[in-house]
């Protein structure tokens, strides 16, 4: 059939070729109506009014058949698309290339980073779609020797600038928080200035991820891409501790106003913005900021795919013992990328979030905490003020620290945990417009 149709398009178009060249030849051997033909006369004799209406005449008959050969090329050129050879059963196909999703491992001077790097390589689904990148601060020499006892299966990056950061002379016992700031400026400029890629995931050395880790940020990649309403996707639930999260929900995934960290994915786009204005120190808390969010959110799940098993470190232990070391770690696979993911898409999801919510059953502090509550939720406990949110919270064991006015976990005002077997969301009034930054 293929063949039928290229031999009479070939030969339509050979005919039409044809067609004009004899064409041609005629109109300009051909004599107005009424008169001999050219090579009867003497050229010499002719009036030169007679010849110059013999040229106009040819070139209004010559106009005239170039426009209906116009509408016949036109038709033969529709039917392009059939002059290439139709695709053979079990021909190969081109089909764009995955993106590579590099790991930035920042490590300093802990030995256990041996944990870290053991776990991402036993799950990671293919050493050129992930590649692991070790950066390394501190020069401690036995982290650098585990580090290097990999080989070519991780590149080892050492960060040159091991030199103290002058500091005022209050901010000296925070002398550590300058020098990680300054190892992550160095580290993300390797990753996408020197080594060229789009995006990472970056992990810190005492973190160890969870079975669907890779699948989890993969699916998520082209969320990042395609929705400037986002600039992060965090592995992590801050409020992920055991018996406060859905074991049936490990595919819910959730919108936040909170920078989680913790393992976080960033595109180079949202690199080049900050890059230029990154602080000298604390620079988790800065990007939490109003400045640098911009209005953007998060997405974070409602089970962690990291878990965090470093205690000691330049916070010293802060919130280790009482929250982060009871973080639950998915076990179960999800295969995000094959789920439908677009109800995050942000229009989608503060339409049906903030109904969902603001349609649960009001009860009050004392009902959620005594376990007076009658029906499978959801409910809704309201705050009022930085006092309240603060109270209910820590009461309730979930987090109760705010930066620039944002809750962990927050989204739009909205906590987001289980207790006792039901969903509760802490959240402010109804009509909730903006965060107070003051509440911090």
């Amino acid at each position: 059939m293929f063949r039928k149709r290229s031999s009479l398009i070939l030969c339509g178009t050979f005919l039409f070729v044809t067609w004009n060249a004899v064409l041609v030849l005629l109109l300009w051997g051909r004599a107005p109506p009424g008169q001999p033909d050219a090579g009867q006369l003497d050229p010499a004799s002719m009036p030169i009014d007679d010849v110059m209406g013999d040229v106009i005449r040819v070139a209004d008959s010559f106009e005239s058949e170039l426009e209906k050969q116009k509408e016949i090329l036109s038709q033969i050129l529709s039917h392009r698309s059939l002059w290439k050879p139709a695709k053979r059963k079990g021909a190969k196909v081109d089909v764009p290339s995955p993106p590579v999703i590099p790991i930035l491992v920042i490590a300093c001077n802990r030995v256990t980073v041996r944990r870290c790097l053991d776990k991402l390589l036993e799950l990671r689904p293919s050493a050129k779609l992930h590649p692991i990148i070790v950066s390394q601060d501190c020069g401690h020499a036995a982290t650098s020797d585990v580090i290097a006892s990999y080989g070519d299966k991780v590149t080892h990056l050492k960060q040159p600038d091991l030199s103290d950061i002058p500091v005022r002379p209050e901010h000296k016992k925070f002398q550590g928080y300058y020098k990680i700031s300054r190892h992550y400026r160095w580290a993300l400029n390797q990753v996408f200035r020197i080594l060229s890629h789009s995006s990472v995931v970056i992990v810190e050395d005492d973190l160890e991820v969870a079975p669907d880790f890779f699948e989890y940020f993969r699916a998520l990649h082209p969320v990042l891409q395609s929705d400037p309403s986002l600039w992060c996707a965090s592995a992590w639930n801050d409020n992920g501790r055991e018996g406060m999260v859905d074991p049936g929900q490990s595919a819910l995934l959730y919108r936040t106003d909170f920078f989680p960290g913790l393992g976080w994915m960033l595109l180079r786009e949202a690199w080049e913005e900050l890059e230029p204005k990154w602080p000298a120190s604390f620079w988790d808390d800065w990007m939490r900021q109003p400045e640098q969010r911009r209005g953007r959110a998060c997405v974070r799940p409602e089970i962690s795919r990291t878990l965090t098993f470093g205690r000691q470190g330049v916070s010293l232990g802060q919130f280790y013992d009482k929250y982060l070391k009871f973080i639950k770690l998915n076990s179960e696979f999800v295969p995000f990328t094959k789920l439908d993911l677009a109800y995050l898409q942000e229009d989608a999801y503060r339409t049906s979030f903030t109904k969902q919510v603001y349609s649960a059953a009001v009860v009050t502090y004392e009902d959620v905490k005594q376990g007076r509550l009658s029906g499978s939720g959801p409910f809704r406990l309201q705050y009022s003020s930085k006092d309240s949110f603060k109270v209910m919270a820590k009461n309730l064991g979930i987090m109760d620290d705010l930066k620039s006015g944002v809750p962990r976990t927050g989204y739009r005002g909205v906590v987001s945990f289980f207790y006792r077997g039901r969903r509760i969301y802490l959240a402010p009034p109804p009509g909730w417009s903006q965060y107070d930054p003051t509440w911090s």
